[in-house]
């Protein structure tokens, strides 16, 4: 067997030895080759995603992260530090008069797992770009305000306006970054059905996350465990007090839970808990299903000093005093409060009132 080199010199014949040795190299090689393309396909294999797995009500006890985090319990058995008027804040926009002193954004990241919202129907308006000099040209949409959207700047609407997707977008993006919480939304709806569904149709990546409770079987089975609602990805629930929006994932508040009367009166001193609906006491009791209690604790004008007097022992001997035998002994599974960093000086905090809640057996 010839092996032939072209050199400027013409052909020359290499020796037995050597072809043998180039042999051995090239069959090395290929070798070489077969092993890692090999490796290739099995890490790409190993990486390829998974086939989405069905809603966790049916599946095992959950495992990993999740488990650790939240072990067994319900959403039923676990409580949320939850914030009145969420939207009212000093960092995003100019409002006047306030119930929270951050963001969305910051109160999330300082432990809020719950976020009251007013929706209104803003009409893009003219006269308004005019007079404002170009800083009130919104365009129609649906906002974020306390009352009329147009009436009294930074009392009912505050400037740049909050849009409702943009806000919901907010807590999305909350999420997506921290895949163990869950977040609740509560909404004073006074948008139509439509308007709300293009309004969230603009959220990216809402609908991956709304938990559905009829596709879970909230009714027949009871709430899941949260550490499934975490392994499924399904960790937004949206609840409204309008009845016809639940084929958008919003459910109807009245259907799925109980809630005390919201206020503490002008002074602070109405302590008793008693239900927001006449029909629908706090210790209601249905087969094979338990509604989540929403407990509000503020008063009817949200000041600094009125929150720190509030938040503190007093929220803590409420609940313990009124609101659980109230509820037939169990405890809220929200806490509602405005300015939830503030308190008596007490020790007590309201987020380290949810902590201890969530402490008991």
């Amino acid at each position: 067997m010839i092996d032939m080199d072209m050199h400027c010199t013409g052909f020359r014949r290499r020796p037995a030895g050597a072809l043998r040795r180039g042999h051995a190299r090239r069959t090395l090689v290929g070798l070489l080759l077969l092993a890692l393309l090999g490796t290739a396909t099995t890490a790409t294999a190993s990486t390829a995603p998974t086939a989405p797995t069905a809603p966790a009500a049916a599946s095992g006890a959950p495992a990993g992260p999740a488990a650790a985090r939240w072990g067994d319990r319900r959403l039923d058995e676990v409580s949320f530090l939850t914030t009145h008027n969420a939207f009212t804040n000093y960092e995003d926009s100019r409002w006047s008069s306030v119930n929270q002193s951050e963001s969305v954004r910051g109160q999330l990241e300082g432990g809020v797992r719950g976020l009251s919202l007013d929706t209104h129907w803003y009409e893009r308006s003219t006269w308004l770009c005019v007079i404002s000099f170009g800083s009130d040209c919104y365009p129609s949409d649906v906002y974020l305000c306390h009352g009329e959207c147009k009436t009294f700047a930074g009392a009912t609407y505050a400037l740049p306006r909050q849009s409702f997707h943009g806000t919901m977008q907010t807590v999305v993006d909350f999420l997506a970054a921290h895949p163990q919480e869950v977040v609740t939304v509560f909404l004073e709806d006074y948008v139509s059905a439509d308007q709300l569904r293009q309004s969230l149709g603009r959220v990216r990546g809402l609908s991956d996350m709304v938990f559905r409770p009829d596709e879970w079987g909230v009714r027949q089975n009871g709430w899941p465990k949260v550490a499934d609602l975490v392994t499924s990805g399904k960790r937004l629930l949206i609840f409204s007090d309008r009845s016809d929006r639940e084929d958008l994932g919003v459910m109807y508040d009245r259907s799925w839970t109980v809630s005390n009367f919201w206020s503490l009166g002008d002074l602070g001193n109405d302590l008793t808990c008693v239900s927001r609906w006449s029909d629908l006491p706090l210790d209601r009791q249905e087969p094979g299903f338990r509604r989540l209690f929403t407990m509000s604790h503020h008063r009817n004008v949200p000041t600094v000093l009125t929150a720190a007097l509030d938040n503190g022992a007093k929220l803590r001997n409420r609940i313990a005093e009124q609101c659980r035998p109230a509820a037939g002994g169990r405890d809220p599974n929200f806490v509602s409060v405005d300015f939830h960093r503030l308190s008596d000086g007490s020790g007590h905090t309201p987020a380290s009132i949810v902590g201890e809640l969530n402490a008991r057996p």
